[in-house]
């Protein structure tokens, strides 16, 4: 597939002031790497990303749900919605570091809620990004299965940190945010022979 310019090219050094600042609070502290492309192509509506991060780094900095199912849901929405560019960032950045197996990783992109590759607890985290994908609810029966496994607060969070992630994917997809040249790619499909 031939390389495109994105539609909405990110921010480029040097940074007016305002954007710099924006920028350092989306990226980690004391990180050395560059801020992120989405995180510059979000700068070009400066109060708009502004309102944006609190939300984002409330998930990822001070979540109420385990970091690894959280990353299950984030991995599998944003496989769904086809946004590469966010599920390898967050393969390379939380998945693997949480403890996501290679097997687990692929799941997420080419494997079904029924994969030998997850838990009985994994499967209903995929089971949830997937009917939240397919019809914006949740069946009872899945309902019922949630609640006696997360308590309330987690599964709101759960809920909300799918749709951020679909929010994201959205961005990534219709601004043809440009893959960070360290991020995973989407794995080959399972029955197709990978590439030398």
């Amino acid at each position: 597939m031939p390389a495109r310019s994105p539609r909405i090219p990110p921010l480029e050094p040097p940074y007016e002031p305002e954007v710099e600042e924006m920028l350092r609070k989306w990226m980690p502290p004391g990180d050395a790497v560059e801020p992120l492309k989405l995180f510059r192509t979000l700068a070009v509506h400066l109060d708009l990303a502004g309102r944006m991060r609190p939300l984002g780094a409330g998930l990822l900095g001070r979540p109420r749900v385990d970091p690894r199912e959280r990353e299950v849901i984030i991995h599998r929405t944003t496989a769904l919605c086809g946004a590469e560019y966010e599920w390898g960032v967050h393969v390379v950045g939380f998945g693997t570091p949480f403890g996501l197996t290679e097997d687990q990783i692929t799941a997420t992109v080419n494997g079904q809620s029924d994969d030998p590759a997850w838990s009985e607890r994994d499967r209903l985290l995929v089971r949830l990004a997937d009917e939240l994908h397919r019809s914006a609810t949740v069946s009872d029966d899945l309902w019922s299965e949630l609640e006696a496994r997360w308590p309330h607060d987690q599964l709101i969070e759960l809920v909300v940190t799918a749709g951020w992630y679909r929010l994201i994917s959205y961005v990534v997809n219709v601004a043809g945010v440009e893959k960070e040249p360290w991020a995973a790619r989407f794995p080959a499909p399972r029955d197709e022979p990978q590439e030398g």
